[in-house]
């Protein structure tokens, strides 16, 4: 089931934004699926599984051609059967909203891959 979250649009926080709070990254985090955690109050990371290469492959590109499309880009590792993914907010240094929803819809474009 995806969450409400990605269906939400990616708004930057601009220069001037802060970063979200340990309390507000932990309402976000709940409604994400459980690849995700939220490292030292500054990032979230995941790490989705795949049966091979290939599949893992396809899913990176899935995920680069969101960043593209929402100009919000992950680190993203690729390796055999794994992709890893990590993000926050560069212009705040640290979380906002838009990682979250980014997230949301990551685990949505995993859901087409884990049927």
């Amino acid at each position: 089931m995806s969450s409400p979250l990605a269906d939400e649009p990616v708004e930057p926080a601009g220069d001037d934004g802060e970063p979200l709070d340990e309390d507000e990254c932990a309402d976000y985090l709940d409604e994400l699926g459980a690849a995700w955690e939220v490292i030292d109050g500054h990032h979230l990371e995941a790490s989705y599984e795949f049966p091979d290469f290939e599949t893992a492959l396809s899913f990176t590109n899935d995920v680069g051609e969101l960043a593209e499309k929402e100009w919000h880009h992950p680190d993203i590792a690729l390796s055999w059967g794994e992709v890893g993914v990590e993000m926050w907010s560069h212009e705040v240094g640290g979380l906002t909203r838009a990682d979250f929803v980014m997230a949301a819809r990551m685990d949505r474009l995993y859901a087409d891959y884990d049927e």
